[in-house]
């Protein structure tokens, strides 16, 4: 099972990338690292191309990544969803109705046996793995969760994508342009 018959879910890290979102055929895509003054004119962008984009709160220069940021671009911005490894961020998302995306990075036994008390409390609609490249844990996360799993980071290649979908990932999310139009085919 994808993600709205998705594979892939664009990293958008500047406008150069943006546009090529935007000009594909993907639905759905997720902004890193960006400035809080560029959200605005990116959902706009893709709201008048009918795609929605999910804003990862921790990597956004200019807010904090509390609750208030999370109200702030629910009610302001827009966004499809947001993504965070705070759980007061996941839990205003899912007040709000939109997509709430729990980050889990995959650190050491202690930080995901802390994730899944996180997740098992906020309970957010997806959690995004990090590394991706681990299919083993992101079976374990599905099958200990019962919540579908993005797999993200050090995704480099087409075998590192069939891996984490053969694992039980939903969608992939990567900056890698060639992913994107590899899996838009």
């Amino acid at each position: 099972m994808t993600f709205q018959n998705q594979t892939i879910l664009p990293a958008v890290k500047n406008g150069k990338t943006l546009e090529r979102f935007l000009q594909s055929n993907y639905e759905y895509g997720v902004i890193l690292d960006s400035q809080l003054s560029q959200i605005p004119n990116y959902i706009k962008a893709a709201n008048k191309e009918k795609k929605k984009l999910f804003v990862h709160v921790d990597l956004i220069q200019g807010i904090k990544n509390d609750e208030h940021a999370a109200e702030f671009l629910c009610q302001t911005i827009k966004p499809a969803g947001l993504v965070s490894t705070r759980a007061a961020v996941i839990a205003k998302a899912k007040q709000r109705g939109i997509y709430a995306i729990q980050r889990l990075f995959l650190l050491d036994s202690n930080a995901v046996e802390k994730s899944y008390q996180v997740i098992e409390k906020v309970q957010p609609d997806f959690i995004e793995v990090l590394p991706g490249v681990v299919p083993h844990m992101i079976r374990e996360v599905k099958e200990k969760t019962g919540i579908p799993v993005f797999a993200g980071g050090l995704i480099r290649s087409v075998e590192d994508v069939d891996r984490a979908i053969e694992a039980g990932a939903t969608a992939v999310t990567t900056s890698k342009q060639d992913l994107w139009e590899h899996y838009s085919k």
